[in-house]
């Protein structure tokens, strides 16, 4: 029987996963989710036979109902391919008592590419089984490290353009130099005087944009999302927490039924609701631990049930998580407000008009299973440091956040579940950040002497990625103001009046 995917604001809005993928985000601004979250039906001890290919299908299997086994496996395959400087695609390393998740092994070193790998293979397959005739724009805002995956992703892919926007003065210099070296007919990359969130809403306001919809329409174009509000990236999210506990399984790690806990260092939300969902399929997760950085919206909001965004932007080491506006957090506000549209509706408009709102005491109750905490900038430095010294294990930025906070539930709770945490990006990604903790005196140095003396304390091969910038020329230097964003994309397209 297919799974249905419904809008988060209007229960009446209706999709399949492939018209889910293709359309990005739903009317209204909403999020698809699907009508309900499918449960295993393979064991965990048989999925623990399997390679990452082997669990990739039988969890999407599950979520994209209209995909043929031979579509959906063609898919898998041409993403988790030598695309992946490993064999095993994700690692689990264990340091310090917890399992580090390495989920940075694809072409641009960071989480994103376990989703936006595939995500392509899933756009295109459902624009054809759509008989879509128009070319697809994929229009994606960036705090980092979707940017270049997406771009990666979908350089030079027949029928595709793809536009990201940046904050100019909020990624790392390594970010930014993957984004604007990137080559392909098809990519533009633009820069915008603004944060993160400003970007997002640029985007989903143009995604909103019914006159603009029709606009493109006639000049043979539609948007699509690469971001994490699009289902496509999302599902794909979900394997690798099930792959984890499988492959803990495999190791004796853990007996079959036992539980975990997962830590993952999050803005956008996006990453820890794909634990969440990968939890209620059966994985045996406990705790979900939400790790910020000093822009600790989710921490107050999973403490106190408001969420607000009416604070400072504080531009931290962590810039991926440098966000005010988690807009996964909207698939859960809906589950959790038993799935009613116009409930979440009026939290969402709230939030538009007001920078807030608050949910009742029985949404909180709902989400029982989460821990919020966050970690300073000091305090990430610290945990970069400390792991380096006590075992030879370089951390980024993110992953550290993730270590901090789970010492700090650790003090807090005494829990000694065994625990995945996901290591979401490589430490070559955050290269000046991450030597500047292990030593300050680093700071005097070039970026890439940085590179070659992280790879000398590390004794880990610099990664392609990063090779591939040494020299690359700048291709992209469109710099915008927030307002203006709407006018570059036209431009872009030839549709500008």
């Amino acid at each position: 029987m297919d799974l249905i995917y419904k809008s988060t604001r209007n229960n009446n809005e209706t999709a399949t996963a492939s018209e889910a993928i293709l359309k990005g985000l739903a009317n209204e601004g909403g999020l698809f989710v699907p009508e309900r979250i499918p449960k295993l039906e393979t064991s965990l001890s048989e999925l623990s036979s399997m390679d990452y290919r082997g669990v990739a299908y039988e969890v999407m299997k599950l979520f994209l109902t209209d995909f043929t086994e031979e579509e959906l496996k063609h898919c898998i395959n041409s993403a988790y391919d030598k695309k992946f400087d490993i064999p095993e695609i994700a690692r689990l390393v264990k340091e310090d008592g917890a399992h580090y998740l390495e989920l940075f092994h694809g072409a641009t070193i960071a989480f994103k590419d376990m989703a936006l790998s595939i995500l392509p293979y899933l756009l295109t397959t459902s624009a054809r089984k759509n008989h879509v005739k128009n070319e697809i724009v994929i229009l994606t805002a960036t705090s980092g490290d979707t940017g270049k995956a997406a771009l990666a992703g979908f350089a030079d892919v027949p029928g595709t353009r793809i536009i990201v926007f940046y904050p100019k003065n909020g990624v790392s210099p390594i970010q930014e130099k993957q984004m604007v070296t990137q080559r392909g007919d098809n990519t533009s990359v633009i820069g915008i005087h603004g944060n993160f969130d400003d970007a997002q809403t640029g985007v989903k306001k143009m995604f909103s944009d019914a006159a603009l919809a029709e606009e493109m329409n006639q000049a043979g174009f539609q948007f699509s999302s690469a971001n994490s509000i699009n289902i496509g990236r999302l599902v794909p999210q979900i394997v690798y927490y099930v792959y984890s506990y499988v492959t803990l399984l495999a190791k004796g790690e853990i007996t079959e039924g036992e539980n975990i806990n997962v830590v993952v260092p999050t803005g956008n939300f996006g990453n820890i609701l794909a634990a969440s969902y990968a939890k209620e399929m059966g994985v045996p997760i406990a705790k979900l631990i939400c790790a910020s950085n000093e822009n600790k919206v989710l921490y107050d909001f999973f403490e106190t049930g408001c969420y607000d965004k009416n604070r400072e932007f504080i531009l931290t080491s962590s810039p991926s998580m440098d966000i005010l506006i988690s807009s996964n957090l909207e698939r859960l506000i809906y589950q959790a407000a038993g799935r009613d549209a116009d409930k979440n509706r009026a939290f969402m408009a709230d939030l538009n008009e007001k920078g807030a709102y608050t949910i009742t005491d029985d949404m909180r109750n709902q989400m029982k299973d989460f821990y919020g905490n966050y970690a300073s900038e000091e305090e990430t430095a610290k945990a970069i440091k400390e792991m380096y010294e006590k075992t030879g294990y370089i951390m980024d930025t993110h992953t550290a956040v993730a270590s901090a906070v789970y010492k700090k539930y650790l003090a807090a709770s005494g829990d000694e579940t065994k625990t995945v945490i996901a290591s979401t990006a490589s430490p070559y990604k955050f290269t000046r950040s991450v030597m500047n903790a292990i030593d300050p005196a680093y700071d005097k140095q070039t970026d890439f002497e940085l590179v070659d003396e992280l790879c000398r304390l590390s004794g880990v091969k610099v990664p392609q990625a990063i090779e591939d910038i040494r020299s690359a020329p700048v291709l992209h230097d469109t710099v915008c103001e927030k307002e203006d964003m709407c006018r570059e994309v036209k431009k872009i397209l030839g549709i500008l009046k």
